[in-house]
């Protein structure tokens, strides 16, 4: 055996926690049940009070946008897998989803409809149900997400060949919770007392009658005890229930299937034949597999995938179990359940659903909460970034902005055009993100957004956008591309219009690719202001010119001259440098005299205080030293002779210092600054060819 041989009996047994096993598979009898629920009495809560408990379990945030208070579940986030199925952007609709779910966990009435998320396709309704989903299976998990049921067990042969066909063990199918085998006429006094002296936290209530195979059971041994209930709960192992949506337990999901392979006993269970001989009855609740979605899910969440698509056979199912928390399997009496029941719907379906006179009834029975598309660009980025980065995609550079661009044009889809006339649909983008314009306050943001109710209702998803980036990562001409930029997935965006079997509308494709071109635009205006920002990033050049700038503006403000620093003598303040630094910020001739005493005022504030003037901490300032020195020095570069592709050594090293700070200030690489400096570059051409 070589040095490298793994014992896989001493490597996986390390692995081991025995603990852990012990208190999953935890058994007792029902009287250490009841010491159980004494002590820790939200183990009996409903599926509504568990769902809701796991969420704010996660903590939450709470902030202000547009004088609106928000707060952010944690829980949305994903913290179970990092981040896998994270939402992002759906605050205000998650909160909505959420103060559905606390108003029925105290029971005020939407416990008796069906949660049902309506939105477009691609905007996270599956995930969200994901997300719930498997939050309930972790928090089943947990000591504080404990929750118990119970099986029948029968030593004596004869009396388990009699009541339980058999076996020794018989699970109750619907995962039972054990205080329904409390008789009805004992439940009042037995809550009064377990409840007694509690003045905070979770009641104890019990609701329900047990599944039908258990009250058989239950029905036979009393009957065997001549009534006497102490000895039937002597048969009862209680068990620490763990859900699982593997394993079908408290987590069901129903799909739709075409009408003619639809059929109800996928929800409430089906009989079955080969026991039919040994009970010699279809009615005999042994014989009856209660494995249908509603009946598995019992205690936990059930998911309608496509809600609305349901024959209207299964409907009356889905009413009854909402209104009324039952289910009728076919030959037995209602049967009780307790469970979350969530469905979600696109657009179309539910148009459907409105204009189907047929339908009223579970109109009437559903809370509709809509999951529209992201409308802020920073958090659109962030779904793309959670799928294209450096770790997902080794040996491969996306440039600065390509996520951004792609997310930005796919929000701009989302939007209604702006009312105001003064307003674009641009800048409409940019203030839903947060940035502030001239003329515009938080309350006409709040304006907009409400005079546009169906907007991100349509638009491009981001599964469009996603597979689009893929294929730009793999469909370069070479067969490989080692750095991914904006232009190659604004071209894949644009090509993939011609083939989306979502848009059939030629007007609407016109203004898709309409809205690509000012994403381009954008782009263009963005990359230039960076090499701007790139070349002008000479600290010690910044400093020289803002010196210059702010002694010549001290000299022109208190009527002074200033000494030339070569010749010695005292001329006139720089009238011709003063201005051409103003104008690069549109300080008019006029308001000259102002800006200037407005620097002098704010430098003198900053020496009252102790504090030293730096050009860094005033942004207008800032901008116009930077232009003023980019245009002093693009000659200088002749970053137009990128263009021709005949540079002299000179040049070339002082590219290669504007391409270092575009790599290490701006997250490019040797590939996407090169190519972006070239970009630029013809830009600036274009604009001399204009000029001339």
């Amino acid at each position: 055996m070589s040095g490298s041989a793994i014992d896989v009996k001493n490597f996986i047994g390390g692995l081991q926690d025995l603990d852990r096993f012990k208190k999953y598979n935890w058994e007792g009898t029902f009287q250490q049940y009841i010491d159980v629920v004494k002590e820790k009495p939200e183990v009996t809560r409903n599926a509504f009070q568990r769902l809701y408990d796991l969420i704010v379990s996660y903590g939450m945030e709470e902030y202000v946008e547009f004088k609106k208070k928000i707060v952010s579940y944690n829980f949305f986030k994903d913290p179970l897998e990092n981040g896998k199925d994270a939402v992002f952007g759906l605050d205000v609709h998650l909160m909505k989803l959420v103060n559905v779910l606390k108003a029925a966990s105290q029971s005020y009435g939407p416990e008796k409809r069906v949660i049902l998320l309506h939105g477009p396709v691609g905007s996270s309704k599956s995930t969200i149900v994901r997300l719930i989903k498997k939050g309930v299976e972790y928090y089943s998990h947990t000591d504080e997400g404990a929750m118990y049921t119970f099986k029948w067990k029968i030593e004596d042969p004869e009396l388990a060949v009699r009541v339980l066909g058999g076996t020794k063990d018989f699970p109750t199918p619907m995962h039972d919770e054990p205080l329904k085998l409390i008789p009805n006429e004992f439940r009042k006094k037995f809550v009064e007392e377990i409840n007694r002296g509690r003045k905070e936290g979770h009641r104890v209530n019990v609701e329900g009658d047990l599944c039908p195979p258990s009250n058989y059971i239950f029905a036979a041994l009393l009957n065997h005890y001549s009534g006497d209930w102490t000895k039937v709960i002597d048969h009862i192992v209680v068990t620490r229930l763990l859900l699982s949506e593997k394993g079908r337990i408290g987590i069901g999901t129903f799909q739709p299937k075409d009408e003619k392979n639809q059929d109800s006993t996928e929800l409430t269970g089906d009989i079955n034949y080969r026991k039919i001989a040994e009970y010699g009855s279809d009615s005999d609740p042994r014989a009856f597999n209660f494995d249908g979605e509603f009946n598995i899910a019992n205690r936990g969440i059930i998911e309608f995938i496509e809600v609305l698509k349901l024959d209207v056979a299964f409907l009356y199912d889905l009413l009854g179990a909402s209104q009324e928390h039952k289910v009728k399997p076919k030959k037995f009496p209602q049967t009780d359940i307790d469970e979350v029941i969530i469905g979600h719907t696109n657009e179309p379906e539910y148009r459907k659903l409105q204009n189907n006179e047929f339908m009223e009834a579970l109109r009437d029975r559903t809370v509709k909460i809509d999951i529209p598309y992201i409308t802020k660009l920073g958090e659109e980025v962030k779904i793309y970034k959670k799928d294209f980065n450096s770790r997902s995609i080794k040996g491969k550079h996306i440039a600065p902005h390509t996520l951004d661009m792609a997310s930005m044009w796919a929000v701009l889809t989302r939007l209604e055009p702006p009312k105001k006339a003064n307003l674009t649909l641009l800048q409409k983008l940019k203030l839903y993100n947060g940035k502030t314009l001239p003329g515009f306050t938080e309350d006409n943001v709040r304006e907009l957004r409400k005079e546009a109710s169906r907007e991100a209702m349509e638009g491009i998803s981001p599964r469009y956008i996603q597979d689009k980036i893929s294929n730009a990562l793999v469909n370069t001409r070479d067969g490989n591309v080692s750095c991914l930029n904006p232009f190659m997935v604004l071209n894949e965006l644009e090509g993939g219009l011609k083939h989306h079997s979502l848009i059939s509308s030629e007007e609407k494709k016109k203004h898709y690719r309409e809205l690509l071109q000012v994403v381009k635009q954008e782009y263009e205006d963005i990359v230039k202001s960076e090499v701007q920002r790139a070349i002008s990033a000479d600290e010690e050049a910044m400093a020289r010119l803002c010196a210059n700038y702010i002694d010549n503006v001290k000299a022109y403000t208190q009527r002074e001259k200033v000494k030339n620093k070569y010749t010695g003598q005292d001329e006139e303040p720089d009238e011709r440098l003063m201005r051409s630094i103003e104008e690069k910020i549109d300080i008019p001739d006029s308001r000259k005299d102002d800006f200037r005493r407005e620097v002098m005022n704010y430098i003198g504030a900053l020496a009252l205080e102790g504090r030293q003037f730096d050009y860094k901490t005033n942004e207008r300032l800032h901008k116009a030293l930077e232009l003023k020195l980019f245009e002093d020095q693009k000659d200088s570069i002749k970053l137009t002779s990128l263009v021709s592709n005949v540079v002299d050594q000179s040049t070339q090293e002082k590219i290669d210092i504007v391409k270092g700070r575009l790599i290490k200030n701006y997250g490019y690489c040797e590939i996407c600054s090169t190519d972006i400096l070239t970009f630029v570059a013809s830009i600036f051409a274009r604009g001399d060819v204009k000029r001339k």
